[in-house]
């Protein structure tokens, strides 16, 4: 029945205030207002409607896409929405398209790398769309190895240009969002050659299609680079490869905020320092890190309502059977990501504000906290990115059958979403920079030299190598300063026990190669540390709201616990608690799961997200699932007849025995 709010018996069960901590998963109240104005503006407009998207050809998805972004542009200058509200607009078209890399990839790269001439050149063009960019960094060769790239730039002192050249197969451009049927311009990056010298890789502003008729100008070679996973998902973005043939530009579109090349072909070395770069690098992962609580709220949003929805087994005299969010199994799988999603919430707040406090540092020359702030930006890519892929996925088992659906949204937002494990730096290799960075802060620890930020705990080393936990009853594992200790102690034996392995061998390189995976383990264990506290310290801010602040405490346990009962092993093997304490703990984190239970509707009703941008059937406000998914069914365009197109050729013959007279 439409009208009818099936969830409102769980609503009525919220022992906080779900208003108060709308805010809270906002940010602001500031925040709160202008997701919530702008989720309604899109939701309630026709032209964003994502109505049949798994259904359609690719060729129509995409010229959809197209519609969309240029409807979303046009909305944009009619409503005459600031640059805040735009992206907010983007955000809950909720449509992977060209304007995501422009927007969010080339225009960054033109002010963070281009001088001041420069970017009043190009930047205006790009605000105003007047040349549509992307950023070409990935070749078919190589992805993560960035020193690797083999596409060339050589400079001609003859002609004042720069010539690009993609040398062999392998270094053609590839992967490129936007490249391969839309962007007029790229920020291509090649090997610098001049006077006969490689000086490393450089960006370089690159037109590839004519502003005119759009055809691809003389020696590029461009096109998309085929079908990816899933339905919609993320093949409503063009892809693409991209080849040069000694294609020309003059001198002065090469990026040239921290290096030039002068008119004689002179590379030189600008003032400003290299590490201003990292800034740009520190931005980009925060903002993914964000994603991931956006991403994996989206799911456990589904789950969670569609686990109180359905019901199963337990029918006493003919009642009704259990709700599934009741079981222990399906809580014990669903509340740790729903905790996860806040949590990540957290830390990434936290790190916008690491991202404005490492940019006055760089303005005023101070570096001293970049090496700390690259290594935990790194490290939190990698942590939120992969617990969210295989969060979605676990929401959709969660879902059971029907998470299976496409109408239940959760296949296209895994789609969408995994490949956040691999761009902007592949989720092991970044793990494996991060261990870097922990062996280089064990190596300084008796040279004075204080760790700072989220490595400071190392400081206390002496400490945290000899410490045992005092835990004596369940209950005592709701002390902050006893649960952060318990990963202090982790994080800092498992560095410690990789730092002298690798002290055995000869070849510190060989040693880092052959233990590889001890190392990533440790980066995990340092970084789901700064996750937690993170946490923690949220809960130190004065949070108002009734019931609200004690919500987010026994999310804080739950993420927490979960994580020590998870990885107990570590906990256990490191001899920083017993097996009764581990025991104690697991107990404790099946009591806040009852704690959680009667607030977890509310909870996800906190994110505040419409109906269009979840796009589910599970995960419908209302909980009206099964006559909407039966609804559904009929949509599809195998049933816009009774009989199947191919009946007559295929299956009448072989009900008939006459196959062998049928043309097959």
């Amino acid at each position: 029945m439409e009208g009818v709010d099936y969830l409102a018996d769980e609503r009525r069960k919220a022992e906080f205030d779900v208003n108060e901590m709308k805010i809270v998963w906002a940010g602001s109240r500031h925040n709160f207002g202008l997701a919530d104005r702008i989720s309604k503006l899109v939701a309630n407009d026709p032209g964003f409607s994502k109505e049949g998207r798994t259904m359609l050809p690719r060729k129509e998805l995409f010229k959809n896409t197209l519609r969309k972004a240029a409807y979303a542009w046009k909305r944009i200058i009619e409503l005459r929405l600031s640059e805040e509200e735009a992206a907010k607009l983007r955000h809950f078209v909720d449509e992977p398209a060209f304007t995501d890399l422009h927007w969010g990839m080339f225009i960054p790269a033109i002010k963070g790398q281009g001088t001041d001439e420069q970017q009043k050149k190009w930047l205006p063009l790009a605000y105003k769309m007047q040349i549509i960019g992307c950023y070409a960094q990935t070749e078919l060769g190589h992805g993560s190895n960035v020193q690797g790239l083999e596409t060339t730039a050589t400079f001609d002192p003859q002609t004042d240009e720069f010539v690009i050249h993609s040398p062999t197969l392998t270094s053609s451009k590839w992967w490129p969002g936007g490249l391969g049927k839309v962007s007029t311009h790229a920020v291509v990056y090649a090997r610098l050659i001049t006077n006969g010298k490689d000086y490393g890789i450089n960006g370089f502003i690159v037109q590839l299609r004519s502003l005119e008729d759009h055809k691809p100008l003389p020696g590029v070679t461009v096109g998309d680079i085929g079908m990816k996973f899933g339905n919609g998902a993320y093949n409503t973005m063009d892809n693409g490869v991209l080849r040069f043939d000694h294609v020309r530009i003059p001198r002065d579109q090469m990026l040239m905020r921290v290096s030039q090349v002068t008119r004689e072909g002179k590379y030189v070395q600008s003032d400003v320092p290299r590490q201003l770069l990292y800034g740009t690098m520190v931005y980009v992962r925060q903002t993914i890190v964000a994603d991931a609580s956006s991403a994996l709220s989206r799911a456990v949003c589904i789950a969670t309502r569609y686990s109180a929805v359905r019901r199963q087994f337990g029918s006493q005299n003919g009642g009704q059977e259990i709700q599934v969010i009741d079981y222990k199994t399906q809580q014990s799988r669903l509340f740790p990501l729903l905790a996860s999603a806040y949590a990540f919430r957290f830390v990434g707040e936290w790190l916008k504000w690491l991202y404005t406090d490492v940019t006055q540092r760089l303005q005023a020359n101070d570096f001293s906290t970049l090496p700390e702030a690259h290594a935990c930006t790194a490290g939190l890519k990698s942590l939120t990115t992969t617990a969210t892929a295989d969060g979605i996925e676990e929401c959709r088992k969660l879902c059971g059958g029907h998470g299976y659906l496409c109408s239940s949204g959760l296949p296209e937002l895994f789609a969408v979403y995994v490949p956040a494990c691999t761009y902007e730096g592949d989720n092991t290799v970044l793990l494996l920079q991060v261990a870097r960075f922990l062996m280089k802060t064990v190596s300084q620890l008796g040279s004075g030299k204080k760790p700072v930020g989220t490595i400071s705990y190392m400081g206390r080393i002496e400490h945290l190598m000899q410490c045992r936990s005092d835990v004596k009853q369940a209950k005592d594992w709701l002390k902050p300063s006893v649960v952060v200790e318990a990963f202090e102690a982790r994080a800092a034996r498992m560095s410690v026990a990789c730092a002298q392995n690798l002290s055995k061998f000869d070849n510190p390189e060989e040693g880092f190669a052959e233990l590889a995976a001890d190392l990533a383990e440790a980066a995990v264990a340092h970084c789901q540390l700064i996750v937690v506290s993170k946490f923690i310290e949220k809960l130190q801010q004065d949070i108002p709201g009734k019931g609200v602040k004690q919500q987010l405490e026994v999310l804080c346990g739950i993420y927490s616990l979960f994580l020590l009962h998870k990885h107990q092993g570590d906990f256990l093997g490191t001899g920083y608690i017993t097996s009764k304490q581990a025991s104690l703990a697991n107990d404790q984190l099946r009591a806040l799961y009852s704690q959680l239970r009667p607030n977890a509707i509310s909870l996800v009703d906190a994110f505040n997200y419409t109906d269009h941008f979840l796009d589910s059937i599970l995960g419908r406000y209302d909980g009206n699932v099964y006559p909407k998914l039966y609804e559904a069914a009929w949509k599809d365009p195998l049933n816009q007849s009774d009989i199947a197109d191919g009946f007559h050729e295929y299956i009448r013959p072989l009900l008939k025995q006459q196959l062998h007279t049928a043309r097959l």
